[in-house]
């Protein structure tokens, strides 16, 4: 097997049907981690089967398998992309490689839809005005919280993340603002996701994550 330079942790939950093509498609140089956040189709499974390192995480929550992710990783940059098809891994290098080249801290991915229902409006103007907050509070220029993003392990792990759910990308953001990061963001492709969106494909879940980042924001000073 090739050395890789970068661990790129997928949070999973029930996401067996897309992983098949997600993993196929990861970038020479980036090894998988596919957290498994409580699947019952089979999600470890396939994601062994198909070369990933799987780490278990029993308590529910996007940034609860992040974290472990970034705890499990050893290479030096790490991405996080989400496990369900609607991101192309074939596109990490463009978030990872600046990082790896030292030209910023956190690399972020601004989604651009593909297709009609890609992104669901209630989400798109969701994830708008976050982003708005955000440049309002720190200066820093994002339009997207989105979750495909590359960043130094260690500097993740010392910049004291402590969101277990929802408010963990946004959590990211403001703390690197405020500690002081180089922060870039470069545009990827989003595509409609393979299975049932269990998050901002919903109005359920995306207030749930509403509700998670507006306590980050309530929190967290720039």
């Amino acid at each position: 097997m090739l050395e890789h330079t970068v661990d790129v942790i997928f949070p999973a939950l029930n996401e067996a049907e897309a992983l098949p093509w997600v993993l196929a498609r990861l970038p020479e140089g980036h090894r998988a981690i596919v957290v498994d956040n409580g699947s019952t189709d089979g999600t470890p499974e396939v994601a062994r089967s198909h070369g990933a390192l799987v780490v278990p995480e029993a308590r529910r929550g996007f940034g609860a398998a992040c974290w472990a992710g970034l705890q499990a990783a050893s290479a030096d940059v790490v991405c996080f992309c989400d496990a369900d098809a609607s991101l192309d891994p074939d596109d990490l290098p463009r978030v990872s490689r600046p990082v790896l080249a030292g030209d910023v801290d956190l690399m972020l991915g601004q989604r651009a839809p593909t297709a009609r229902g890609s992104w669901p409006v209630h989400a798109r103007l969701a994830n708008r005005a976050l982003a708005w907050e955000v440049r309002r509070r720190s200066g820093v220029a994002v339009r997207d919280l989105g979750p495909m993003r590359a960043a130094r392990r260690t500097a993740l792990l010392d910049l004291g993340l402590v969101d277990r759910r929802f408010g963990w990308p946004l959590e990211m953001v403001l703390r690197a603002a405020a500690s002081g990061w180089r922060i870039g963001e470069v545009q990827v492709p989003y595509h409609p996701r393979t299975g049932r969106s269990k998050v901002t494909g919903t109005v359920k879940g995306t207030a749930r994550t509403i509700r998670d980042m507006s306590r980050a924001l309530r929190t967290i000073q720039p």
